[in-house]
């Protein structure tokens, strides 16, 4: 039984269902904590139901420490400052769970993540990270980070001094802005594998990561999971794909079928009744005709150029 945790507020519920969906797929025994970060993302995940599923309010459990931070940063940051504790409230919720994974809420399995932890036993560490494992052209490892908050273990216990150690640091800064070798909760990680080098293992296969910055350069035959960076939903029909080109094959094979579970998960919510609400991009959003998408599933061009795309068509 493996225990994941991820966190999400009522804006991004479409992909946290998705995330769950590929989750019934391909993971096997599991538990998946959903930290809510407003008190309808808790309400709706009730109604719900879902198999597998736990919930945790964030509103019960934020520390005197957080609520002191919060006035000062967007939802975005604030989310990004739970991060860390996200591990620990699922540890102090449940004495049983002897490791959590905390897994980023737009990420979607395409195949059993089972390596992974083989991978941290055989090491015998107690912490997993992930690198971003960018391509050479969209390398921003400088400003980005090396590593990427997107999947990484905890075992109890052995690995609190790292936990702990990250959630002070995201406690005194954690913004959407690079500032003296800081962006977010990410860039503290980089130093991880040199100042926890007994604690802390980074993935050696690399291949089951995908994301786009790496789609071009990584066969997504072999991913355990993708993560879509950057994917927003504009509205119940149209979603903007992101920045990054992306192969035929990876538009045909990993964002057809996970926009299928976006539109699944938007026909839960409306069964609900519930509003969709549109994750518009403040400018500068990519215009581009769908029949450039289509064009790219029949072959007619190698890549997929950054656009907004109709649900409806696609799916």
């Amino acid at each position: 039984m493996e225990h994941y945790v991820t966190l999400f507020n009522s804006l991004f519920l479409p992909q946290g269902l998705a995330l769950h969906m590929s989750m019934e797929r391909h993971v096997g025994e599991y538990v998946l904590w959903i930290l809510c970060v407003d008190d309808e993302t808790y309400e709706v995940l009730g109604r719900l139901n879902l198999p597998n599923v736990r919930r945790l309010k964030l509103s019960d459990l934020e520390t005197p420490e957080l609520l002191e931070v919060k006035p000062g940063r967007t939802i975005g940051e604030y989310c990004w400052t739970l991060t860390p504790f996200a591990p620990r409230f699922v540890f102090e919720q449940d004495d049983s769970v002897q490791r959590v994974s905390y897994i980023d809420a737009d990420l979607w399995f395409t195949s059993d993540p089972t390596q992974i932890f083989h991978e941290l036993e055989r090491v015998g560490k107690s912490v997993l990270i992930t690198e971003h494992g960018y391509a050479p052209q969209y390398d921003a490892s400088t400003t980005s980070g090396k590593f990427c908050v997107q999947f990484m273990i905890f075992v109890r216990g052995q690995s609190e001094q790292v936990r702990s150690s990250w959630e002070a640091q995201c406690l005194d800064w954690c913004y959407n802005r690079h500032e003296d070798g800081k962006f977010g909760d990410q860039k503290y990680l980089d130093f991880w594998p040199r100042k926890f080098a007994n604690s802390v293992h980074v993935l050696e296969k690399k291949h089951l990561t995908l994301a786009p910055w790496n789609a071009m350069e990584v066969s997504h035959k072999e991913a355990a999971f993708y993560h879509f960076h950057d994917l927003r939903l504009l509205s119940e029909t149209m979603v903007d794909i992101g920045g990054y080109p992306i192969p035929k094959p990876v538009l045909s094979d990993i964002y057809i079928p996970y926009l299928r579970d976006i539109n699944a998960a938007l026909d839960h919510m409306r069964s609900l009744k519930e509003p969709i609400q549109g994750q518009a991009r403040q400018k500068g959003i990519h215009k581009l005709v769908f029949r450039f998408a289509k064009r790219a599933l029949k072959g007619h061009r190698p890549i997929f150029s950054p656009s907004v795309l109709s649900l409806t068509k696609l799916c």
